[in-house]
């Protein structure tokens, strides 16, 4: 089985920072240049890009399309883009600016028949869950994770699994971005229950040896940015990965 390590660059105004438990209040700016980065990790192997538009997500519509644009003109990675994709429109603006996939989670809590036809129309492929939760309670956070929802994880994803999801990205949000370890019981129950999904994880990675443990559970990939941002992990790293 591949196993994809999927950098993630999370933009607010146009510029690439770093949030703590998806805590805007915690936002410290890595860089001016998310172009740079993104070419940085193309020189070392790396074949896709997580994008995360914080201010669509907070604003429920995409704000950054520029940098999508960017990223996806002067890099060949497959960009899988996120943040606030709500309508038809957000979804073929999105692959129109260069994204290769998209991921929603706000839509299929909200409408999911929506995000079911999203997948029909354009291919299981393209349309990636997320299914981002606290494990104290199993419920679904949306809006950039600032909302609580009343609705049960793996509800949520026995839902879509029946109507032909694919691909799952799903994190654990006390776990991100403070480098404590992936949640691999979750992962693990996850897969028991929908063992034809794959899988992204999300949250908590520190270094390449949560890499090797998160495949050896058989999730597909994972995505991760603090620990490559904070050193921890090191460009060189991801090249002997990728």
């Amino acid at each position: 089985m591949t196993f994809e390590i999927i950098p993630s660059i999370w933009i607010i105004n146009g510029k690439c920072v770093r949030l703590k438990r998806g805590d805007f209040s915690t936002e410290e700016v890595i860089s001016h240049n998310p172009l740079a980065i993104a070419q940085a990790f193309e020189d070392n192997g790396i074949k896709r890009l997580h994008l995360v538009d914080l201010d669509g997500a907070r604003r429920g519509e995409p704000k950054n399309y520029h940098i999508l644009e960017t990223i996806s003109g002067y890099t060949n990675l497959s960009v899988d883009f996120t943040g606030g994709v709500t309508t038809d429109g957000d979804v073929i603006k999105c692959f129109e600016h260069g994204a290769k996939t998209i991921t929603a989670a706000s839509v299929a809590a909200k409408s999911p028949e929506k995000f079911t036809q999203w997948m029909v129309s354009y291919g299981r492929e393209k349309i990636n869950l997320a299914a981002d939760t606290n494990p104290a309670d199993h419920k679904i956070k949306i809006k950039g994770w600032l909302k609580k929802t009343d609705i049960d994880l793996f509800e949520h994803i026995e839902y879509f699994y029946d109507r032909g999801l694919k691909y799952l990205k799903c994190s654990d949000v006390s776990r991100d971005g403070v480098m404590e370890g992936p949640n691999l019981e979750l992962y693990k129950e996850v897969l028991e229950r929908f063992p034809s999904l794959n899988l992204i994880a999300s949250g908590g990675v520190r270094n390449t040896d949560d890499f090797k443990k998160l495949k050896e559970i058989g999730v597909r990939g994972v995505v991760f940015g603090k620990a490559f941002y904070e050193g921890k992990i090191k460009l060189e790293e991801l090249k002997e990965f990728a």
